[in-house]
């Protein structure tokens, strides 16, 4: 199960390291600004989690593969010519997998910790989260868990609870993990694609 999990947060890294490499791309900024931004939004949301259950050492300085394989991803995205037409909105996909992995890992380590099924899915949900939300912040962009247009944290929300169920009703750990990180990607997309919104405002009615 470990190799699993950790190949899946490795995953996640690069899928909200390149989210937030591209909007910094975007917005010219240097290598440095580049990796800061991507490894904030791919750490940030961890090092929350982390911090609030008071596990320690923090997870990616265990892992320090992690932070040097976003700088490698850095100094790649900064020099690579490419990378510059990158359009801020080709973040989506990237983005929705790391809320996905993020999500339900979150959740499973605060249940492993013996916390209740509401307690986890809170932390599932800033830990899926509060790296992008960072990014967006940092480069003068309003986060996508605070927007109208957009369905976010309620997606991670209610993904972690698919997961708890699946986890409860099924045998198979493994099993849960995908169904709840699919569930999550798969409707971050549908309602990006589909304009699936909580609330619309009535002048668009």
């Amino acid at each position: 199960m470990f190799d699993i999990i950790y190949i899946l947060e490795m995953i996640g890294i690069v899928a909200f390291a390149i989210s937030g490499m591209i909007v910094a791309r975007s917005k010219n900024m240097d290598p440095v600004g580049v990796f800061t931004i991507g490894f904030i939004t791919a750490l940030g949301g961890g090092t929350l989690r982390d911090l609030m259950m008071d596990n320690h050492p923090l997870y990616w300085i265990k892992h320090q593969e992690q932070p040097i394989l976003i700088l490698v991803m850095a100094i790649i995205f900064s020099y690579w010519r490419r990378a510059e037409r990158l359009k801020a909105s080709r973040i989506v996909f990237p983005d929705a997998i790391g809320l996905g992995i993020f999500s339900i890992l979150g959740a499973q380590l605060a249940l492993d910790l013996g916390h209740s099924w509401f307690i986890a899915s809170l932390l599932g949900v800033m830990t899926g989260t509060f790296g992008g939300a960072l990014r967006d912040t940092l480069c003068n962009e309003v986060p996508f868990i605070f927007r109208k247009d957009q369905i976010y944290a309620s997606i991670s929300f209610a993904g972690c609870w698919l997961y708890f169920v699946c986890q409860w009703l099924l045998a198979s750990e493994t099993l849960a993990l995908t169904i709840g990180l699919l569930f999550i990607v798969v409707v971050r997309m549908l309602a990006v694609r589909f304009d699936i919104r909580l609330q619309r405002d009535p002048s668009q009615h």
